[in-house]
């Protein structure tokens, strides 16, 4: 019986090391419950055809990076990640992730040059982009024919749109960083700036100079004129859209679902003079694998492919990183050229850690604002200051 005990103790040791370890000759990949499905079945194919097993671990994309940082700096952890751009500047920084090579010119041309960015890190790429996430401008095509293309033809085509419960617009900006952002950046604000090799630089904070300051004049005049209620949040914009009392809406891609549901007869264009951020989801190879060669034979032959990659969008609607994927996409889901048209004025999210020290103060001071607790340049000089003294910390 003791013997028995023992045996099964080391088997199931054997089993959570099989969760938690790379095998030699044996992939094994972290995703979220979104992708395991799909990637478990691409998985099967890729052995198929290549002869080289692949294990598909789910696990709660919140638990992924933290998880891989432990498992990985140890020397274990899976041979392949799926994750999200901002994880980079940590994961590169600590030499847990190997540099992405295999790619040609040719294929770095197929791609939206704002994922690659997305995932770049020190002058190197450490990620196979798939999926971007990106704001763009909901409109109904009842209320609207000819979307804007400028801030002031926004604000006054809403305006003269909003009344008696009826509105021009669904923006849900107050207190989201977020969703402020594209105005920010767009009438040229920026988050950090740049070092003369592209990487980014955290003393360099450009969220109070005359162009954030701007950008924050615009959202602020959005309230005072009426056109976004008081106290706006996500659910209520989403709603109100969906409702049918809303003519335009700024949001994302994963909106598009309950914009359908409710019959919206909706269409899609970048934001007018906006400069959104972009998320990215992508393929990230551990620095420790013992399968580098697989890893990158998985990544680089089977899934940096057409076919491969409209898989993974059919499973995971974002918009594709490829713009050949995208194209093949647009013909079921003609919606995604509007949001394909955002990309070409795009800001990555940051990929550095201090990026955690940017959102408390940058959420206070649009708060401040909108309420008309304090002036925008009042409010942002007060964020930068704090951004500063928490990167320093």
């Amino acid at each position: 019986m003791k013997r028995w005990f023992i045996l099964t103790l080391i088997i199931a040791s054997l089993a959570v090391m099989s969760v938690f370890a790379a095998t030699p000759g044996q992939l094994l990949i972290w995703a979220d419950s979104t992708r395991a499905p799909i990637l478990t079945q691409l998985g099967n194919e890729f052995q198929s055809v290549y002869g080289i097993p692949v294990k598909v671990v789910e696990m709660n994309f919140g638990d992924i990076r933290t998880k891989f940082v432990t498992a990985a700096a140890a020397g274990e952890g899976p041979d392949i990640i799926v994750g999200a751009n901002d994880w980079v500047g940590e994961l590169a920084a600590d030499g847990l992730l190997s540099p992405i090579t295999f790619l040609s010119s040719d294929q770095i041309n197929q791609f939206a040059p704002s994922s690659l960015q997305a995932f770049s890190y020190g002058g190197k790429l450490y990620g196979l982009p798939y999926g971007i996430d990106v704001l763009a401008l909901f409109y109904n095509k009842d209320y609207v024919t000819n979307p804007p293309t400028t801030p002031d033809q926004l604000f006054t085509m809403a305006q003269q749109m909003t009344s008696g419960g009826f509105y021009g617009l669904a923006y849900p900006v107050y207190g989201n960083p977020y969703f402020s952002a594209p105005f920010i950046q767009g009438f040229g604000g920026y988050v950090f700036g740049t070092n003369p090799n592209g990487s980014l630089n955290p003393n360099d904070i450009g969220l109070a100079n005359a162009g954030a300051v701007k950008g924050l004049d615009y959202i602020v005049s959005l309230f005072k004129a009426g056109i976004i209620p008081q106290g706006e949040d996500y659910n209520t914009a989403v709603n109100l859209f969906t409702s049918g009392k809303a003519a335009m809406m700024i949001n994302g891609e994963w909106a598009v679902p309950q914009v359908q549901q409710a019959g919206i007869n909706f269409g899609v264009a970048p934001i007018p003079g906006g400069e959104p951020f972009v998320g990215v989801q992508g393929f990230m190879i551990n620095s420790k694998s013992p399968n580098q060669i697989q890893a990158i034979e998985f990544l680089s032959d089977y899934v940096n492919t057409t076919d491969t990659m409209y898989k993974i969008w059919q499973a995971d609607p974002r918009i594709p990183a490829r713009y050949d994927v995208a194209a093949k996409a647009e013909k079921v889901a003609p919606w995604l050229k509007g949001f394909v048209d955002a990309l070409s004025n795009t800001t990555p999210m940051p990929n550095i850690p201090q990026m955690a020290s940017v959102w408390n103060a940058w959420t206070n001071a649009i708060n401040l604002a909108v309420d008309g607790k304090e002036s925008s340049q009042a409010a942002l000089t007060t964020a930068v200051e704090q951004i500063k003294q928490a990167i320093a910390q």
